[in-house]
């Protein structure tokens, strides 16, 4: 029998986690639901429990880390993640275990469909648009919403998913692990509607929106160290053509070198060029070796619905 986990992080979720469990205890009867309260300062852990839930807590802020502790502490076969906000459509989650169980996938991430205009406000809808474009020019283009908060991952994926974002920006870590290990993946849209009465978003469109572009400029550096210092390095090399141009018309025409301190800083930025060239082709190689390891980790945890080799002779 499959074991499929709900985990859904909580912050201050009073007026609707209690709904998000009962909806998630119909859709996926058999299933083991989760809260993981997140230090909230209502009455989320008393209205988690009394709904049926498993709950427990996190005290390091941010869903980050609120997602590291559910991946560590939580075994199963599938999981479920989603917001215990009440936005997404918990009648999915069989359509998406299925799917995941059937091809096997490793990730099947719920893509929102707003059913009114204020459920998805257009700052958000914007933003998410440029940072899922910036993922899939470099990373892949694999997936329309990356930032969506509802997802169907098999065991293998959470347990080699290293987790090392703090807050929001962990719906980007998740999808570019998914697509840096080329795992087998697939959308299936989902309704996402308003938050009850009495919930608060706690996304800030702006603060939240550099942190998860800074997040995806770090994880550039570290997944594609080659790209990010060859631009770097023409970046300088640029620079420093610009400098060093009049400086050595000049010295044609008259043989003077008036503007030394430009020619030393011309000098000294195409010297930063090549140091940075060098540094992506010896972290390329590293990274490589980092990938590699990871692949292995991966694959040393079975599929979803794979047996052991023994007992499928």
């Amino acid at each position: 029998m499959t074991h499929i986990a709900v985990l859904i992080p909580c912050y201050n979720e009073e007026a609707a986690v209690p709904k998000v469990v009962a909806d998630f205890r119909r859709a996926l009867p058999d299933a083991a639901i989760y809260v993981y309260d997140n230090n909230s300062r209502d009455r989320t852990v008393e209205v988690a429990k009394a709904a049926g839930a498993i709950v427990r807590t996190e005290i390091l802020q941010g869903k980050g880390n609120v997602v590291r502790r559910m991946f560590a502490d939580v075994e199963a076969d599938v999981y479920v993640l989603v917001d215990g906000d009440d936005t997404y459509d918990a009648a999915s989650a069989p359509e998406m275990v299925q799917a995941l169980l059937e091809a096997p996938l490793d990730m099947v991430n719920g893509a929102r469909s707003s059913v009114t205009d204020k459920a998805y406000r257009p700052g958000h809808r914007f933003g998410n648009w440029i940072l899922t474009s910036m993922v899939a020019w470099i990373f892949g283009n694999r997936f329309t919403d990356m930032l969506s908060g509802y997802r169907v991952m098999s065991r293998r994926y959470v347990k080699s998913f290293p987790a090392l974002s703090a807050g929001f920006e962990t719906e980007t870590e998740l999808t570019v692990h998914a697509l840096e290990l080329r795992m087998p993946i697939k959308e299936v849209v989902t309704s996402y509607k308003d938050r009850p009465p009495g919930s608060m978003s706690k996304l800030s469109t702006f603060r939240d929106g550099f942190r998860i572009l800074w997040t995806i400029i770090v994880l550039v550096k570290e997944e594609r160290p080659m790209q990010f210092f060859s631009l770097l390095a023409v970046f300088l090399a640029i620079i420093s053509t610009v400098l060093i141009v009049p400086i050595m018309v000049e010295f044609f025409q008259t043989g003077l070198v008036p503007r030394l301190p430009s020619a030393v800083l011309s000098m000294g930025l195409m010297i930063l060029g090549f140091l940075s060239l060098s540094c992506g082709l010896i972290l390329d190689t590293v990274t490589r070796g980092r990938r590699e390891m990871k692949r292995m980790r991966y694959l040393n945890i079975p599929a979803p619905g794979a047996f052991p080799a023994n007992e499928s002779k």
